[in-house]
């Protein structure tokens, strides 16, 4: 399957899902997760049109994007971020989707006021407990958002969080849905300068049923860009 093909399918099961939701397609903010394929790949799917690229290694993600410069995408950082790694992400990306300790907030907002630029991040929770999976508690999300809504150069757009793998991915739905109503929750604390908006949930094996839940970023990588 090439490129387009490969476009536009998941195009076309985004849509049935919304469908499905009674939403609009244009609500969802598709990401090419481009970590595991090279330059080409990584050119060819923003040629058909996509807007997000995410990446998860900043020693992987800086070669592209200096070799594209930062072309016509908007860029994520999806993986772990190390604090010493920050300084090469902010400025670059305009997403990260990965902030889950106060440590790493500090940092942003300091490189974030050398830079003087704004970081939209998602706050990224463990709503599985799998011990695999980095992220917050979900008890502990309301007053990381309270500290973190006080910081000038980040703005919490949303929260993410990563389902298991499961071959049936209707077992994902319970996750799914309980970050939507942790997001429900902290907006309704009324807090200044707090509005989360995001979810960045659902990746190739379970995109559909995240988009059922709510989900306004979906990640993809194997079924959208394939592998080298």
């Amino acid at each position: 399957m090439n490129m387009k093909e490969s476009v536009d399918q998941v195009k076309q099961r985004i849509e049935a899902a919304c469908k499905r939701a009674n939403r609009d397609p244009n609500e969802i903010n598709l990401v090419a997760v481009t970590k595991y394929v090279g330059m080409d790949r990584a050119k060819a799917v923003l040629q058909e049109g996509i807007q997000h690229i995410g990446e998860s290694r900043v020693q992987d993600a800086l070669p592209k994007w200096e070799a594209l410069q930062g072309g016509q995408a908007t860029w994520h950082f999806i993986g772990n971020l190390q604090t010493n790694k920050v300084k090469d992400v902010v400025g670059k990306f305009s997403y990260i989707h990965s902030l889950d300790r106060e440590s790493l907030a500090k940092e942003i907002e300091r490189r974030g006021r050398q830079n003087n630029v704004v970081t939209n991040c998602f706050v990224q929770v463990n709503i599985s407990g799998e011990e695999t999976k980095s992220g917050l508690e979900p008890n502990q999300v309301l007053e990381f958002v309270k500290k973190t809504s006080k910081m000038k150069y980040i703005k919490i757009c949303g929260l993410m969080t990563m389902a298991p793998y499961e071959l049936d991915s209707e077992q994902t739905r319970p996750i799914f849905r309980k970050l939507r109503q942790l997001r429900d929750e902290c907006n309704q604390l009324g807090l200044p300068n707090v509005q989360i908006e995001h979810l960045s949930m659902g990746m190739s094996n379970d995109f559909e049923v995240a988009i059922e839940e709510g989900a306004t970023f979906i990640r993809l990588g194997s079924s959208l860009v394939g592998k080298d």
